[in-house]
């Protein structure tokens, strides 16, 4: 045998001599005892939780900082002329619960009854003609076309006025 060959064959016989023989766990038997019959150390009571305050968010009707504001170039060419309120007599749509800018548009479905621009958006898709209500700021559908969806929405322009602006929806072509 070589040399390498007898010192692994020392190797292993000696650790298997180690893994032989009976031992003695007094002492660790002593331990565990002493351990677990100390009275003490008692366990902590878990600590007190105590309830978030609840949030009412009260500015979701206004108009959100991230969109587009009226720029003076509209301001201008619509300050003369007369804009009512809104209609508040008509019944509220369920899309105008929503933003404008949580929709997408993912494709059009045309049919006997006209076109129709299907929107993904508040966890579903939905379709819409021209006529129907989008977003919280009375948007109507103008026009529907294979590729855009355009919207006129009523703002406020903080002097008791109200501005129509158009917005438009292009068509997600990746999703």
């Amino acid at each position: 045998m070589s040399a390498a060959r007898c010192g692994w064959a020392a190797l292993l016989l000696g650790g298997l001599a180690g893994c032989g023989g009976e031992r003695d766990f007094n002492d660790l038997d002593r331990y565990m005892e002493a351990v677990r019959f100390d009275a003490s150390s008692p366990i902590e009571p878990l600590p007190k939780l105590h309830p978030y305050p609840v949030f009412s968010y009260g500015a979701a009707s206004l108009r959100s900082p991230f969109s587009a504001s009226v720029t003076a170039g509209e301001e201008q060419r619509v300050r003369g002329e007369s804009r009512g309120e809104p209609e508040r007599q008509r019944p509220r749509q369920y899309l105008e619960r929503f933003g404008i800018e949580q929709f997408e548009m993912v494709g059009t479905l045309v049919g006997a009854s006209g076109t129709y621009a299907l929107l993904r958006g508040a966890g579903a898709v939905h379709r819409l003609k021209v006529g129907d209500y989008l977003g919280r700021n009375e948007g109507r559908v103008v026009s529907v076309s294979e590729s855009r969806v355009e919207v006129l929405e009523r703002v406020p322009d903080g002097r008791g006025a109200w501005l129509e602006r158009p917005r438009s929806l292009s068509l997600n072509t990746h999703s």
